[in-house]
């Protein structure tokens, strides 16, 4: 017995205050199932080994690995070199670490002795969803792991931030690539460090890790060699039938799109057609998802003629499609379908992501060569000045475009899941690794969910578009600066002075509200620019019977973004009757509904076939 700080008298056990109920749930009870299913899971993981060998032996596949593994380790040893050329800096760092492990185990033991020790806790720490299981906190083993984890990456990432004499970029590429390695190594993704994998397994007799080992396999041979990550049930969904299914028609096609009318839901539209021109990195039916969540659907019931341009996946055939290939045989293939269909020289245009950026470009050549067929543009999670352009700018040095485009010079494109795995790694801990640990550690078969289908729908990059983008985007940044050539043209974005209204989402990894801001000053006529709340896709996909989010409108964007954020109005809900109303205010004129294709034949229903094909 003893006393607790109030002379009250309490049970003890031989771990001081460390209640032996809690050490219950961790204790083997079968280790006989146990050994059979650890048996089990090696010969599955052996199956996921071959899976992963076979098509590397066949040399269907060639490993690229190396090269971002020789980029980190060359960009992490810039940062060694500063800490370890000085011994005071470097015991400076080592002093600084182990004096923080120090005081975990000091608490530790206190606790472990019965006393109530409270440790320091970041914000950080306290909302990481990660660690949300109890005996992160109540288990003294788990709870050392816990606070050991966050000081480790704390530290590593000071290490970063405080290396004097790194340019810029390479600073940016150490800092993720340290996030990449913190997200690998958290205890959360570990049977033997996660109390509840721990406790799952024990549960189980190791039940767990023999289906997620199988499904390791099963992933493996999926992507043909690399892990295709599963993030949902796929086998609920199919295009068409439960995913972009806005009644419509394919009323043409080129060597890299359709063109797609929906039919009309109102008797009268307004004059103006609207044509989308979604990114080619993803499919068009983000933004048809289903009828609850459809932009597309919303548009036509809202009393407009939508067109949209359904990339084609590409192959081999394709390797030499460059964005001039995509602005003629694309948007201008679109715009003279739209004459054709509906007679209609003027249309409102609206661009998302990189289908922006290729918009943009488009509209500053139209602009050199006297074309005024689109009278306003909306940009979706659009960047044309990529100053800001936020981690992905992490991939676009000179080496490594070098290196992608001797991989895309092999086979004439880019895999889909090369682009996939970059974008995840935006957020590794929240894109990669839970459904990691979800999958192949406890084993559980994720549920259905339609946005997730839609981002494991990959599209391949041709080699000269892509290597175009990274080059004249990324690298060069030439768009904003008047210095991109499309069509042997120098193109200028203060030659188009047609009504932009450029939407920015908050909290976006891909298109950073800021670079998206930065952008707006470009352009030489008006821009009205707005931020939605939420992410990327999130942020755009938000139908306004939902009232999820918010927007902010202000003045003109013009000097920084913070200071334009301070004098923004908040709205609740959804920024889609905002743009209705701006669209309306352009050109108010309607007519007769159209049906898809006028005099054009209509060569299949929507979606489509470009679309349901699969990298």
């Amino acid at each position: 017995m003893s006393q607790d700080k109030n002379g009250d008298t309490r049970e003890t056990t031989g771990f001081g205050g460390f209640d032996p109920k809690t050490i219950e749930p961790y204790v083997v009870k079968n280790p006989e199932a146990l050994a059979v299913n650890f048996a089990r899971t090696v010969e599955q993981l052996g199956k996921a080994a071959s899976a992963w060998l076979a098509p590397r032996e066949r040399g269907e596949k060639v490993d690229t690995l190396a090269d971002p593994m020789v980029d980190m380790v060359k960009t992490l040893s810039k940062v060694s070199e500063y800490w370890l050329s000085d011994p005071r800096r470097t015991l400076e760092a080592q002093t600084h670490l182990l004096g923080s492990y120090f005081g975990i185990w000091s608490r530790t033991l206190q606790k472990l002795a019965g006393e109530d020790i409270e440790a320091p806790e970041d914000n950080r720490a306290a909302s990481d969803k990660r660690f949300a299981d109890e005996d992160w906190i109540r288990n003294p083993f788990f709870h050392f792991l816990r606070q050991a984890y966050f000081v480790t990456s704390d530290w590593a990432e000071r290490m970063v931030s405080d290396a004097e004499g790194l340019d810029e970029h390479t600073r940016h590429k150490a800092a993720f690539y340290v996030r990449q390695i913190t997200s690998a190594i958290s205890p959360t993704n570990f049977v033997t460090t996660n109390p509840q994998l721990y406790r799952e397994t024990v549960a189980s007799n190791g039940e767990n890790l023999v289906r997620g080992m199988r499904m390791l396999a099963e992933d493996i041979a999926a992507g043909r060699g690399d892990l295709k990550l599963r993030q949902t049930d796929t086998s609920k969904f199919a295009i068409g039938e439960n995913l972009a299914i806005t009644p419509g028609k394919v009323i043409a096609q080129s060597d890299i799109c359709q063109i797609i009318q929906y039919e009309p839901a109102t008797e009268e539209v307004l004059k103006r057609p609207l044509l989308i021109c979604p990114p080619w990195i993803n499919k068009f039916y983000v933004l048809d998802l289903n009828p609850q969540k459809s932009f597309i659907k919303w548009a036509v019931d809202q009393g407009l003629t939508v067109f949209v341009i359904s990339w084609v996946n590409p192959d081999e055939r394709h390797a030499g499609k460059d964005w001039e290939a995509y602005a003629r045989e694309g948007i201008d293939f679109a715009l003279d379908t739209i004459k054709q269909a509906c007679g209609e020289e003027e249309v409102n245009a609206v661009g998302y992501c990189v289908g922006g950026t290729l918009l943009a470009a488009t509209l500053a050549l139209h602009a050199q060569e006297g074309d005024r067929r689109i009278r306003s543009a909306t940009l979706f999670t659009t960047q044309v000045d990529f100053t800001f352009a936020g981690d992905l700018k992490v991939f676009a040095d000179e080496d490594q475009i070098a290196a992608l485009e001797q991989g895309m010079a092999a086979v004439g494109y880019l895999e889909g899941s090369k682009m996939a795995t970059a974008f995840n790694m935006l957020r590794a801990s929240e894109l990669i690794w839970p459904y990691f640990v979800n999958s192949y550690l406890k084993g559980q078969d994720p549920l259905p969910f339609d946005l997730l289908y839609w981002n494991s729908d990959s599209t391949r990059m041709p080699a000269a578009n892509h290597s175009f983008y990274l080059r004249n985007c990324y690298l060069k940044n030439s768009l904003s600066r008047g210095e991109m050539v499309l069509a042997g043209k120098k193109l200028s974005l203060k030659d188009v002075t047609i009504p932009i209204y450029n939407l920015a989402t908050r909290e976006d990894h891909i298109a950073p509200a800021k670079s998206v801001f930065a952008g707006s000053s470009a352009f030489g006529g008006e821009v009205t620019y707005v931020l939605s709340g939420s992410g990327h896709i999130a942020g755009v996909v938000n139908p306004p019977d939902r009232m999820k989010y918010q927007f902010w409108t202000g003045g003109p964007p013009t000097g920084e973004f913070e200071d334009w954020l301070k004098k923004t109005k908040e709205t609740p809900g959804s920024w889609w009757p905002h743009w209705r109303a701006w669209i309306e205010a352009l050109d108010g004129r309607k007519v007769p509904a159209r049906k898809p294709g006028g005099s054009l034949n209509s060569i299949e229903e929507a979606p489509g076939s470009y679309v349901r094909v699969r990298a």
